[in-house]
């Protein structure tokens, strides 16, 4: 079990050899019914049954890991709006995803949120996510992008084709 003491409210990432992670530590909240149906910061429709939250700092769309820091819960979420406002928490959860995490008779726990760069769901966020950790440590390279593989196309057969567009062994 971690004590409280580690769960301060922190920005600071978790720099790994593998890859730059974004963290904040803090407590976590979870929507009010009230807020089932209304428009996001992202322009969605906020809803209780899918696995979203809202951060301060995270990019919208980002995908972050969220650990409850007294049962050891994780749940994976989008970040779709903006919150929590209140001092202390770092994210607001919808229902669904505060159920995964096994809080909601506490109604507020702390956590653990985790943003990677590599789980991100487009190269925009991976790399928005990687200049946020390199502004908190400027002397880490960042990851290297997976190399590409590019396949190759065989070249059509222009045998017998005008280019002009008409076909050379056509009877005039």
């Amino acid at each position: 079990m971690l004590l409280d003491a580690e769960f301060e409210e922190n920005a600071a990432p978790v720099v790994s050899d593998i890859e730059p992670v974004y963290v904040h530590k803090g407590k976590a909240s979870y929507y009010a019914d009230f807020f089932h149906g209304r428009t996001t910061a992202s322009g969605e429709r906020f809803s209780q049954n899918r696995l979203t939250a809202a951060s301060r700092r995270l990019p919208l769309g980002s995908r972050v890991t969220v650990t409850n820091a007294d049962n050891g819960r994780s749940v994976e979420v989008v970040i779709n709006d903006r919150g929590p406002y209140v001092k202390g928490r770092v994210i607001d959860l919808s229902r669904k995803a505060a159920s995964e995490l096994g809080m909601i008779e506490d109604g507020v726990v702390n956590v653990r949120v985790e943003a990677r760069p590599s789980d991100q769901p487009n190269r925009s966020l991976r790399h928005r996510l990687e200049r946020m950790v390199a502004a908190l440590y400027p002397d880490r390279k960042p990851a290297a992008e997976p190399p590409v593989t590019v396949a190759e196309r065989p070249e059509p057969d222009l045998t017998g084709t005008d280019l002009t567009g008409t076909d050379l062994g056509a009877a005039e």
